[in-house]
């Protein structure tokens, strides 16, 4: 069975969180996948944005836990 065609749009670069040494990003973006509601993106990208690594794909609701767990350790 062929693998199915993912499409994104990246709608906002939020930040890089950090680079590799062979110049992948990792960043947290807004991206709509498949044309879908945008949804907060965690994963590495290569310099042109043409190919991506394994990521975490997070709601508002979910990027509003994620940041209060991470209140509460500092």
């Amino acid at each position: 069975m062929p693998k199915s065609e993912i499409s994104f749009e990246i709608i906002e670069t939020l930040g890089v969180l950090s680079t590799s040494t062979k110049g992948w990003t990792k960043e947290l973006n807004l991206i709509s996948w498949n044309g879908r509601e945008p949804k907060y993106d965690i994963r590495e990208w290569s310099s042109e944005h043409d190919k991506m690594g394994k990521g975490v794909t997070l709601s508002k609701d979910e990027l509003d836990a994620l940041k209060g767990i991470l209140e509460k350790r500092e």
